[in-house]
């Protein structure tokens, strides 16, 4: 039987864990040959071993995607590898909650850098390939804070909003191309991020446990997502079945808000 993504060639940055190892994982499974990036050797060397019981080749890039030219780095030596890529998952982000006036410049610099300059520049490198191509897909991995406000995540969700607008446009500008550019906006979702702030959480008084029933409160469904459920509309994204859409902001959340 033929697999949904058989002979895609896909670029998955922040694939060492998270949302992003779960959709190279569910990528893998669909018979895609990719090329997973994040920071650490370490950790893709890991995500790597796990992912290497499905079929299709899976090669690995480091690059700090803070700066420029890393991007550009990591671009060439994926196509140098695959030159019929055609999907890219931009997918690396950072998350740093506190409250808007305590913000450094500094940690709103990095945060940009990593949540929207290198999504803008994979964005353009990876556009440019495909219009060689004549066809390709661009899946932007946003959250819902890209639709809506949220206390102590003002720099957070400012990326996230940009994420958003910038899969529009650019879904917009390259529908005449066989480009496909969506984005996906996860609520709330049991990765390191929720754990990390659990952590903090509990230092500061509140239980782990207790600090995880309250997130649940928020969400209708009553708990939250797992990484494998935004995989699973990504790979409907990279798929023949989603030809027809582009420029959405597809938000899964649990029933959070409906929007």
């Amino acid at each position: 039987m033929v697999k949904r993504l058989t002979g895609r060639k896909v670029l998955i940055t922040g694939a060492s864990r998270g949302i992003g190892f779960a959709i190279a994982e569910a990528f893998a499974e669909q018979g895609a040959d990719l090329v997973l990036s994040a920071t650490t050797e370490a950790g893709l060397a890991k995500a790597k071993s796990a992912i290497g019981k499905h079929r299709g080749k899976v090669t690995t890039i480091a690059a700090d995607l803070s700066q420029a030219e890393e991007v550009s780095r990591l671009f060439a030596e994926t196509t140098k590898r695959h030159p019929d890529l055609d999907v890219v998952v931009n997918n690396a982000g950072v998350h740093i909650a506190k409250p808007f006036t305590e913000y450094g410049m500094d940690e709103f610099d990095r945060i940009m850098k990593i949540n929207v300059y290198s999504v803008f520049q994979m964005s353009q490198e990876a556009i440019r390939h495909m219009q060689s191509l004549g066809h390709g897909k661009v899946i932007n991995i946003a959250s819902t804070a890209g639709k809506w406000e949220s206390m102590n995540q003002a720099a957070y969700n400012t990326t996230k909003h940009a994420v958003v607008g910038l899969t529009r446009c650019v879904a917009l500008e390259n529908a005449k191309n066989n480009i496909n550019v969506n984005a996906i906006c996860p609520g709330i979702v049991e990765t390191d991020i929720v754990r990390n702030a659990a952590a903090k959480m509990e230092e500061a008084g509140l239980p782990q446990d207790e600090f995880r029933q309250m997130l649940e409160s928020q969400i209708p469904m009553g708990r939250m997502l797992q990484p494998s459920e935004v995989a699973n509309i990504a790979v409907y994204l990279a798929s023949a079945e989603s030809d027809g859409m582009t420029g959405q902001t597809i938000t899964i959340s649990g029933g959070m808000r409906m929007g």
